[in-house]
C-alpha cells in the first residue's frame, strides 16, 4: 500500500445488539492488515441499535472495500466511513500524577491544567486525577507536559464521533425506524396469529 495515500478514517457501524459482532467486525480489518487505532461501541439514537465507532489509516480504495465488507455481516445495518474533515469527534483522556511533585511545582501545574481546559477530577494525598476532553493531540500534548511531574498512569478512550453530513444519516435513520416499526409489526402479528 502506497504511505502517500494514507488517510485516517472514522468508520461508523450501525448494528444489531448480537453476541460476537465486535469480533466478526475487529476479522475485516485483520484480514485487510489494518491496525484499528481506537474503537468505541454505544447504543445509538435508536432503541436497539448500537454504533461501533472505529478508527484506522488507509487509502480511499480500501476503506471501500473495508465498508462494503462490514455491510455484508447479517447483523449489520449500515456503516459509514468518514475522513476526519467530515466528523466532529472528541476522545477524554485521565491523567494519574504523584502529589509528590505537583506540592513542589504547584502553580506550574495549575497553569498547565488551565492552559488545557483540563479539570481535577479527583484528588488522594498521594496523586491527583486529571481529565481532558479534545482531539488525539491536544490530550497526549497534555500528557507529554504533565510526565516530569510524575505521571503515575494515563488512559484514553477511544474516539466517539457524529458526522458532519446531515442528510445521509438523517434518510437513513429515517429508513432504519421504519425498518424497526415494521418488524415490531411483524412480530406482533406472528404473535396475534399464534394466539387464535
Amino acid at each position: 500500500m502506497d504511505n502517500n495515500n494514507k488517510r485516517r478514517y472514522t468508520v461508523i457501524v450501525f448494528t444489531e445488539d448480537k453476541i460476537g459482532l465486535l469480533n466478526r467486525i475487529s476479522i475485516v480489518f485483520t484480514r485487510r492488515h489494518l491496525n484499528i487505532d481506537s474503537l468505541t461501541t454505544s447504543p445509538s439514537e435508536i432503541d436497539g441499535i448500537f454504533r461501533f465507532t472505529i478508527t484506522t489509516e488507509c487509502d480511499a480504495i480500501l476503506m471501500k472495500k473495508v465498508v462494503d465488507q462490514i455491510e455484508k455481516l447479517t447483523e449489520v445495518l449500515r456503516a459509514f466511513a468518514y475522513e476526519d474533515k467530515d466528523v466532529v469527534a472528541q476522545e477524554i483522556a485521565i491523567y494519574k500524577v504523584s502529589t509528590k511533585n505537583i506540592f513542589k511545582s504547584a502553580t506550574t501545574v495549575e497553569e498547565i491544567i488551565h492552559e488545557f481546559n483540563a479539570r481535577i477530577l479527583y484528588i488522594e494525598s498521594e496523586y491527583v486525577v486529571i481529565e481532558k476532553t479534545g482531539y488525539y493531540k491536544e490530550t497526549q500534548l497534555l500528557c507529554d507536559k504533565l510526565r516530569p511531574y510524575g505521571l503515575l498512569e494515563f488512559a484514553r478512550s477511544g474516539r466517539v464521533a457524529v458526522s458532519k453530513k446531515n442528510e445521509e444519516l438523517e434518510n437513513y435513520i429515517a429508513e432504519l425506524n421504519k425498518a424497526v416499526e415494521e418488524s415490531n409489526e411483524i412480530r406482533k402479528w406472528k404473535l396475534r396469529k399464534r394466539a387464535e
